[in-house]
């Protein structure tokens, strides 16, 4: 029960000084959470109160289901630009979307699936994020200008933003940029910031701990800041600013996804939403688990536990799925509010209930007050979550390393500015080639001596056989004089139907040539095969040097 009821492993040990620090990690996240949720939102193209819909029922859910206890579930950067890619800025979309990726992630994770994480290699998932954060950033360059009526096509939204820069409004601009400046500032300073001892006086602990609240929450601090400077400029009459607007408030109704849209022209079926969103259906399931897997890989190895991606995907199944109830759009975990949540000093996945409770309490009496939140602040806030998110040195990493991964990195990179999908998609199809090339043509070599020795590099699959025959019949026959052929198989730890039949093939044309072929180190299970398939002429040795 404890492997899939995951708070039952921590629930009976838990203490009021884990509440304590849970109760303080919770309130820090929360205060993150509220102004993100409503600018990812933004990216996402949906209305505003929709990210705040989004944020609360995955921290609930992972409380009782996860295996980290640093991971909090909710809207991210990545997650809201591939909604808007696959959800056309429609709620409908973007919900049934959320319920179909949870039933997916539900299946995966009952079935075992996790291990399909591994074929998106580091580069495609590098390339991807790399360009997430250019298009993300560039995005908000309109919020932070002032502009309207800008396309959300990358290349024709750099087109348009560059044509009508003469148009932006000094005010929005000024306040994006501080906002901007302001969170750096805040940033650098929580890293640079030295650890106070215990030792120090209490004026010294204290002012630490000031300043890394400060820091730490240093969205809300910003989005405050620049909601009372709008508020005060509407006191006053002129207001220079452009602001979030009206969101309602109260909590969302609970209920079942629609699985129809009416549209001005009549009812869009479920099968043509499911068809319209078409390889979303995939990518979304699947991002959303790698980011999660990703983020709780990292912070379990610097806390000492073990992740298990198959309950991940029954926890991020189960919060889509109910997510999708109170209208949310699809979540996985955030790699910036997860590093707060472990530098709050969070024991359990409780500390989620407080973040989920801050977001509930915000919906139901704080969104009059969102009003006055100019789009520019939310749209610092975005472009300070999703900068560093760009890996530069990826590039010269990857060119010292293995020059060749370069190429599923920078067909990801690059098709994502035309569209996430493809790039995405092509990013796979490429290391999947390159990866399926490898198998198709291990490194063999070959020795020669008293006898021809070869020695395949790596593991002997179907694809592969082919390239075996030749390359031994090509140096067997041009050999002088002829001599034996030594096949070393210490590297080979399976063979299937396909390399026997070809082995078999070898053997016949060897003899034809009246040159004997001979397999050495033999692993058990290969022997086993070898021996049950009766070859004509086969002969082995336990090792290189009996034979």
């Amino acid at each position: 029960v404890q492997a899939k009821l995951p708070i039952l492993r921590w629930l009976p040990r838990y203490s009021l000084a884990w509440l304590q620090l849970d109760v303080m990690a919770g309130l820090t996240v929360g205060l993150t959470v509220v102004p993100q949720a409503l600018a990812y939102a933004e990216v996402a193209g949906l209305p505003l109160q929709y990210g705040l819909y989004s944020s609360f029922m995955g921290c609930f859910v992972y409380c009782f289901l996860g295996t980290a206890k640093d991971v909090t579930l909710g809207p991210t950067a990545i997650m809201s630009l591939l909604v808007s890619s696959y959800a056309f800025h429609e709620p409908v979309y973007a919900i049934l979307l959320t319920f179909l990726s949870g039933c997916i992630q539900l299946a995966m994770g009952l079935l075992h699936l996790g291990f399909l994480l591994d074929f998106i290699s580091c580069p495609v998932i590098k390339g991807f994020t790399s360009a997430a954060s250019i298009t993300i950033s560039f995005n908000q360059v309109k919020n932070i200008l002032g502009l309207q009526g800008i396309p959300r096509q990358f290349f024709l939204q750099v087109y348009e933003t560059l044509r009508r820069i003469g148009e932006t409004r000094a005010g929005d601009a000024v306040l994006g940029l501080a906002c901007l400046a302001a969170l750096a500032g805040l940033r650098v300073m929580k890293s640079h910031l030295p650890q106070a001892a215990c030792t120090e006086p209490l004026a010294a602990r204290l002012s630490y701990l000031i300043v890394w609240t400060s820091a730490t929450a240093r969205n809300a601090l910003v989005v405050l800041f620049a909601g009372l400077v709008a508020y005060s400029f509407q006191v006053m009459g002129s207001q220079p600013l452009t602001l979030t607007g009206s969101i309602p408030q109260g909590l969302p109704p609970f209920q079942l996804p629609h699985f129809s849209m009416a549209a001005p022209n009549g009812t869009i079926p479920f099968q043509s939403m499911v068809e319209d969103m078409g390889v979303g259906l995939a990518v979304v399931p699947l991002m959303g688990l790698l980011e999660t897997v990703a983020i709780a890989k990292a912070f379990a190895s610097q806390n000492d536990y073990r992740i298990d991606p198959n309950q991940e995907l029954l926890a991020m199944g189960f919060a889509n799925i109910l997510g999708s109830f109170v209208s949310s759009y699809p979540i996985t975990g955030s790699f910036g509010r997860t590093a707060v949540n472990a530098q709050s000093g969070v024991c359990t996945p409780a500390g989620g209930l407080i973040t989920g409770t801050l977001v509930l309490l915000s919906l139901a009496y704080l969104t009059s007050l969102f009003y006055y939140i100019p789009k520019a602040a939310l749209a610092a806030v975005i472009i300070s979550a999703v900068v560093p998110m760009f890996d530069a040195g990826i590039f010269r990493r990857l060119w010292k390393v293995k020059r060749l991964d370069l190429v599923p990195l920078c067909v990801t990179f690059l098709l994502c500015f035309w569209e996430v999908q493809y790039g995405i998609v092509a990013g796979v199809l490429v290391s999947g080639i390159l990866l399926l090339y490898s198998i198709a043509r291990p490194p063999i070599k070959v020795s020669e001596g008293d006898v021809l020795l070869v020695l395949p590099g790596s593991s002997l699959h179907f694809p592969a056989i082919e390239c075996l025959r030749d390359t031994v019949c090509s140096r067997a026959l041009a050999a002088s004089p002829p001599r034996s052929i030594i096949l070393d198989c210490c590297h080979i730890s399976s063979i299937d139907y396909t390399v026997v039949v070809g082995l078999t093939e070898l053997l016949q044309e060897l003899h034809k040539q009246g040159l004997p072929l001979a397999f050495c180190s033999l692993q058990e299970p290969v022997l086993q095969v070898l021996l049950s398939a009766d070859l004509e002429g086969f002969q082995h040795f336990p090792s290189r040097e009996e034979a």
